[in-house]
C-alpha cells in the first residue's frame, strides 16, 4: 500500500470535487437544476462509457440490477439531487461544510446495518459531530436556513451510498460504476426538472460550465477511485477533510462568500470529529 500516493491523490479528488461545485453552482444560475443534472450526467456517463470501451469493457454489467446496485442507485439520485440542490440555493461553504458529514452518518449506518460494535469514544464523537451540524443548520426560528437542509439530505444520499459500494460487486469496473453513477445523475435530473423551471437553451458560456464540471468530476471519481484502492482507507479518508478548505476558499473568491462564526465553528467540529473516528478505528484494528 502507497499511502503517500494515496493521500496525493485523495487531496486531488477534494480538490476536483470543489472545482465541479463550484461549475455547477454558476452553470445554475443559467439554467435550471434538473436540465444541469441531465447534462451533467450525459456528459459524464458519455467520457466513462468511451473509457470503458477502450478498455474493453461491457457498458451494462450483469451485476447491475442486484440489490446492492439499487440500493446505491436509489442513494446516488437523492444524494446528487439534493446536494446539487442545496449549492444552487445556498452558498457553497455552507453545503461543503455539511457535507463532510457524510463519514459520520456512514459510520452511523455501519453500526446499525452491518452491527458494527464502537466504543463510548466513538458514540461521543459522533455527537460532537452531530452538533456541528446543528451549528450550521441553527434550527430555530431565526436561524435555520431551509436551503441547508437540502445539504443534509443530500449528505444522507450520499452516506446510503458509501455504504451500498461497500457490498456492490467487486467484479465492477470503475468505468461501469462511473457510468452507473453518472446514469443516476440524468433520473436525478429527469426528476427534478419539472420542479425546477423545465428547460432553457444554454448559452456558449453555461454549456462550458456544464462540460467542465463533467471533465473535472470524471477526474475527482477517478482520482478517488485511485486513493481508495492505492492507500490504506484510514489513512486516506482524513484527507476527504480537504475538500471543505478547497470550498471555502472557492466560495470566498469566487462567490464573494464569507462564512459566519458559527459555520467555521460548525465545521471545525465536524471535522475533528471525523479525524477522530477515523483514527480511532485505525487504532482499534492495530491495537
Amino acid at each position: 500500500m502507497d499511502n503517500t500516493k494515496g493521500s496525493l491523490f485523495m487531496v486531488l479528488a477534494m480538490a476536483c470535487f470543489a472545482i465541479e461545485d463550484m461549475f455547477l453552482k454558476k452553470a445554475t444560475t443559467f439554467i435550471p437544476v434538473g436540465e444541469a443534472l441531465i447534462l451533467f450526467g450525459l456528459i459524464g456517463g458519455v467520457i466513462f462509457a468511451a473509457m470503458g470501451r477502450l478498455n474493453g469493457e461491457a457498458l451494462i454489467h450483469p451485476q447491475w440490477r442486484s440489490k446492492p446496485m439499487l440500493w446505491r442507485a436509489g442513494f446516488e439520485i437523492s444524494g446528487r439531487l439534493f446536494f446539487t440542490l442545496a449549492i444552487a440555493l445556498a452558498s457553497l461553504s455552507t453545503a461543503s461544510a455539511i457535507l463532510q458529514a457524510t463519514p459520520l452518518f456512514v459510520s452511523l449506518g455501519a453500526i446499525v446495518i452491518f452491527s458494527e460494535v464502537v466504543g463510548a469514544r466513538r458514540w461521543v464523537s459522533m455527537l460532537v459531530g452531530f452538533l456541528g451540524v446543528l451549528l450550521i443548520l441553527r434550527p430555530g426560528p431565526e436561524g435555520l436556513q431551509l436551503t441547508s437542509l437540502f445539504a443534509l439530505l443530500g449528505t444522507i444520499g450520499f452516506a446510503g451510498r458509501d455504504l451500498a459500494t461497500r457490498a456492490s460487486p467487486a467484479t465492477m469496473t470503475n468505468a461501469q460504476l462511473g457510468v452507473s453513477g453518472f446514469t443516476m445523475l440524468i433520473i436525478a435530473g429527469c426528476i427534478a426538472a419539472p420542479y425546477t423551471g423545465g428547460f432553457v437553451v444554454p448559452d456558449a458560456v453555461t454549456l462550458a460550465c456544464v462540460i467542465a464540471a463533467s471533465l473535472i468530476g470524471v477526474i475527482a471519481y477517478s482520482a478517488l477511485t485511485s486513493a481508495m484502492r492505492m492507500g490504506e482507507v484510514s489513512v486516506v479518508s482524513p484527507f476527504r477533510y480537504t475538500r471543505l478548505i478547497f470550498a471555502m476558499v472557492i466560495g470566498m473568491l469566487v462567490f464573494g462568500e464569507n462564512p459566519d462564526a458559527w459555520t467555521l465553528a460548525g465545521s471545525a467540529l465536524i471535522v475533528a470529529s471525523g479525524v477522530y473516528t477515523v483514527l480511532r478505528s485505525r487504532m482499534v484494528k492495530t491495537a
